[in-house]
């Protein structure tokens, strides 16, 4: 640009910015973005000035990755439509499942009820009244068989939430598949198996920190070797944002996990190019639909840098930030809850240009319960529409290059790295959890969010304005209440079928190596195999590890 030029052009900037300053702005207006950030009112070139193209965007399929992991990112394979279910007992998911695939599911997503998360037997007495409830109930390897009867796993790719108990239900998989006569090598999934993410946000675990991540890094070791399809950890900031988290909270406490994980794994002796292309990870997308977008690529951009620099990852995969990403069942309503599917189209919308690999979309009536079959296929249409009716995904990265977009992103980045200065001052992340920081900063964050909608300075439709007096009823999904029956007695059949003395075996095996460093996912397999419950597995990591309580905070 010359010289007359760029003065000409700064002129009439400032034109604009009187004419600004002397329109009026509406008191009650708020432009703050969800982390709280005022936004610019307009974008302009010099809010990205020393921002380099080949540096710090290129090209998709090419580092840093901002732009998308894939040369040709949808125009070559839309992204896995990947609907998240489980309810009841492991016959009526199966059926769901069954439902979703012959409606055009693409993928299969495992919701297990909170006392499997908790490895807790559906027979225990702490899982009176829950079993089924919140996903389904999977207590051994017969159960798992159940909830796959039909579905050949060498076909279908197969995504498991699940934290704490996450190797057990991962050996349930591998010898349902072997069971099936699928050999471990032709699996495909991803095993969520982010335990530091439930001692920040959803509070899932077994045992303390650091023998958790013993446990993750055997799972490491043992799938590179022996499961090479599966993504052994699904870094989740999804959990940490629906706990209250601002959007670059999100984006920087994933990032922060993953990067532990990673330097753990090379701790334990395992190459960083052997395990780290295998590592994906999960977030949300909320309804600040610039900031959404803009942290899907920022994040891309950290990691590979992270990867390449810090970590000396050699193979491109290694740069690469894979992730699956899921509405925010946070932003539903219970109030007028067909909004719902309009705010899910909007958040799946940010996914899509953000560059997602697979997505769920939440259904309308979850602030109620599970979802019925009716609205859980409303949810997936939603995607497919998006897929093939809106364009959307015909451009790569289209809103690369708006100065709004790129230096939001560029924010976004730069406070992700002061976050990444705090935690390490802290020591790191895991004495950082032990500290309460991820968990006060999580908390603060929730009680300004919550203050600005009750100031309305921030509108809900519906929730805190545009209110009906009639509450509208809709069809919900009741889970049967004989399923805690049903599994109880599923449980005790179990019992008297299996063989006790290869039970015994199995645990005392999985006892030693406990205490003997060997790697504990082959005697967990060889315990699933046996038909050791769930429970049975986990006790013998609480009474090896110990149990966790977590420090008070406030």
């Amino acid at each position: 640009m010359t010289q007359s030029k760029a003065k000409d052009t700064q002129s009439h900037e400032e034109k604009w910015r009187q004419s600004l300053e002397e329109a009026k702005v509406a008191e009650e207006q708020f432009f703050m973005t969800q982390s709280g950030t005022e936004t610019e009112p307009l974008g302009l070139p010099g809010q990205i000035e020393g921002l380099d193209y080949e540096r710090d965007l290129g090209y998709p399929g090419q580092f840093p990755y901002t732009r998308g992991i894939h040369a040709s990112m949808y125009r070559g394979r839309l992204w896995t439509m990947r609907q998240f279910s489980g309810f009841g007992t492991a016959a009526d998911t199966n059926k769901r499942y069954k439902f979703l695939l012959d409606h055009g599911q693409t993928g299969l997503s495992v919701a297990f009820d909170y006392p499997t998360l908790m490895g807790y037997d559906s027979d225990h007495q702490r899982s009176c009244g829950e079993v089924g409830r919140c996903g389904v109930a999977i207590s051994s390897l017969k159960d798992m068989q159940t909830l796959f009867d039909g579905i050949p796993l060498d076909k279908v790719s197969t995504s498991m939430t699940i934290n704490g108990p996450a190797a057990i239900l991962f050996a349930f998989y591998i010898a349902a598949a072997e069971k099936q006569g699928v050999s471990p090598k032709k699996l495909r999934g991803t095993l969520q198996n982010d335990i530091l993410k439930e001692y920040i946000a959803q509070k899932s675990w077994l045992v303390k920190p650091e023998p958790s991540m013993r446990i993750i890094t055997d799972i490491l070791g043992y799938a590179t070797e022996s499961v090479p399809q599966w993504n052994t950890i699904s870094i989740s900031g999804y959990h940490i944002r629906e706990a209250g988290s601002t959007a670059l909270q999100e984006l920087a406490f994933t990032l922060a996990d993953g990067l532990a994980y990673v330097k753990a794994g090379i701790e334990a002796g395992i190459d960083v190019d052997a395990f780290a292309p295998r590592l994906s990870f999960f977030f949300d997308s909320h309804m600040d639909l610039f900031e959404e977008v803009a942290k899907m690529r920022a994040a891309r951009r950290i990691w590979a840098r992270e990867m390449r620099e810090t970590f000396s990852a050699r193979n491109p995969r290694s740069w690469m930030l894979r992730f699956h990403t899921q509405t925010a069942g946070v932003s539903l309503t219970a109030q007028q809850p067909w909004n719902n599917v309009v705010r899910t189209a909007y958040e799946a919308l940010a996914g899509v240009l953000g560059g997602t690999q697979s997505l769920h979309t939440n259904s309308m009536d979850e602030t109620y319960a599970l979802p019925t079959e009716a609205a859980v296929k409303l949810a997936l249409r939603t995607q497919q529409i998006l897929a093939c009716e809106t364009g959307v995904p015909n451009t790569i990265d289209p809103l690369a290059g708006s100065y709004f977009v790129e230096n939001l992103t560029n924010e976004m980045e730069k406070g992700c790295y002061e976050y990444f200065d705090r935690i390490e001052k802290l020591g790191g992340v895991i004495p950082a959890i032990e500290k309460g920081f991820f968990q006060r900063e999580i908390a603060a964050a929730a009680f300004r969010y919550q203050k600005e909608i009750e100031a309305k300075k921030r509108i809900i439709v519906g929730l805190n304005d545009y209110l009906e007096d009639e509450e509208e009823d809709i069809p919900i999904l009741k889970i049967d209440p004989h399923v805690d029956a049903e599994q109880s007695e599923n449980m005790k059949e179990l019992r008297a079928s299996r063989d006790d003395k290869a039970v015994e075996n199995a645990l005392k095996a999985l006892t030693a190596a406990c205490n003997d460093g060997t790697n504990l996912m082959p005697k967990i397999l060889d315990a699933a195999r046996a038909y050791a419950t769930l429970g049975e597995i986990a006790d013998v990591f609480r009474q090896e590890f110990g149990a966790y309580r977590e420090p008070p905070s406030f």
